[in-house]
């Protein structure tokens, strides 16, 4: 009896090790870490880049200018009664939400178990009667849900960018399916190429559904996405039907854009 060690196990445990030294998981998914820094908390895969970053004192700060920019679906939708969010990360934009929107039902879907683990470093409130975080492929879980948001924040990303799964035609179809008859989604697009993405929405939305802006002091774009008519209001009305708790803490978001909006409906002969 030979105590050499078969081939494929060697090749097993080195897989193994592999995997640990790279902070991959048994299931094949980067694990990420938390980095404490200069007054802030961020949440890495690796240290080059960041993946969510909040204030350490104030974890329900919107602190990266796109995560404010998506709230921008407020001006179609000022009250959302279902909010839905794939991607969670350091959970900013649900801690934003749950904190300011109280009649809103919020509802999260994030495909990396060792990410939604973390939650309680980055102050994100526990699953309540208004608050769901499911750990589930984002694609499937969007497409279950046929006319379920009137709201739909849409930032996942990997180490690589953004999932093949949420990168195809089918996914935004899916997205458009789910919102309802005036439902209205935020895709936030840090690629090489967000034309792509805004080609896929314009595909599934139609060419005059969708508003695309670029992040003032990032190399973000936002990209909006509606069903149902742009509403027939001026720039300031826009923002006034905001409710106070959110309108007051985007000061520096919300006009701008719905001075955007207003010049798209006008330019689109909408």
């Amino acid at each position: 009896m030979s105590g050499a060690r078969d081939p494929s196990t060697r090749r097993g445990l080195f897989a193994g090790w592999l995997d640990r030294v790279r902070g991959r998981g048994p299931d094949g998914l980067r694990r990420p870490y938390v980095r404490h820094h200069d007054g802030f908390v961020s949440l890495q895969f690796v240290r080059a880049q960041t993946q969510s970053r909040m204030v350490a004192g104030d974890p329900g700060r919107l602190l990266v200018d796109y995560t404010r920019t998506m709230f921008g679906a407020l001006l179609w939708q000022p009250a959302p009664r279902v909010l839905g969010m794939v991607g969670l990360g350091g959970g900013s934009q649900l801690k934003f939400a749950h904190a300011h929107m109280p009649g809103t039902r919020i509802e999260v879907v994030e495909n990396n178990p060792h990410v939604v683990a973390l939650r309680q470093a980055f102050g994100v409130p526990d699953d309540d009667a208004r608050l769901a975080v499911v750990v589930d492929d984002g694609a499937r879980f969007v497409a279950a849900r046929r006319n379920a948001f009137d709201v739909l924040l849409v930032d996942g990303y990997d180490e690589h960018g953004i999932p093949a799964v949420l990168s195809t035609q089918a996914f935004y179809d899916d997205c458009r399916d789910s919102l309802g008859a005036d439902g209205v989604m935020a895709c936030n697009l840090y690629v090489r190429d967000p034309d792509t993405h805004v080609a896929k929405l314009r595909q599934a939305f139609g060419e005059a559904q969708v508003l695309v802006v670029d992040e003032p002091k990032m190399s973000n774009r936002v990209a909006f996405a509606w069903r149902g008519a742009l509403p027939a209001l001026d720039a300031e009305a826009l923002v006034a039907r905001v409710p106070e708790a959110v309108r007051t803490r985007l000061t520096d978001v919300l006009p701008r854009l719905a001075k955007r909006i207003v010049r798209h409906r006008t330019l689109s002969g909408i």
